[in-house]
């Protein structure tokens, strides 16, 4: 068994928003908050990063039209003891997905991290 971290992706929603500033603070609160209530603190939130399809270069993934914003969020978790990459996404998603119901959720990474030494088996 190892231990992961994964990488999700949220598309969230945020209304009544005229500055992109503004619909990013107000995503990263919402969620955080939440997450929170559910007793996931230990979840990261922070804005995604879209590349621009022009050069290349990252900017913060949000969108505003008729004062609706969509934000693209960047979740990030450690999954204890798991069977596998496809193990730690599926937890992941179910773990955070509880939390924040009816907000879409994509594994956009999963990585192996250090353990400690399982001298034990």
């Amino acid at each position: 068994m190892s231990n992961y971290l994964v990488a999700l992706e949220a598309a969230w929603l945020v209304r009544d928003v005229e500055d992109i500033d503004d619909a990013i603070g107000v995503a990263v609160s919402e969620a955080g908050k939440r997450l929170n209530q559910q007793d996931k603190e230990y979840v990261e939130v922070d804005v995604g990063a879209t590349g621009c399809p022009a050069c290349g270069e990252p900017f913060d993934s949000a969108f505003i039209a008729a004062s609706t914003s969509l934000v693209g969020l960047m979740l990030e978790i450690e999954i204890f003891n798991a069977d596998g990459e496809e193990h730690a996404s599926r937890i992941a998603k179910s773990e955070v997905g509880g939390a924040l119901r009816d907000v879409p959720l994509d594994v956009i990474e999963v990585i192996e991290t250090e353990g400690e030494d399982e001298t034990d088996e």
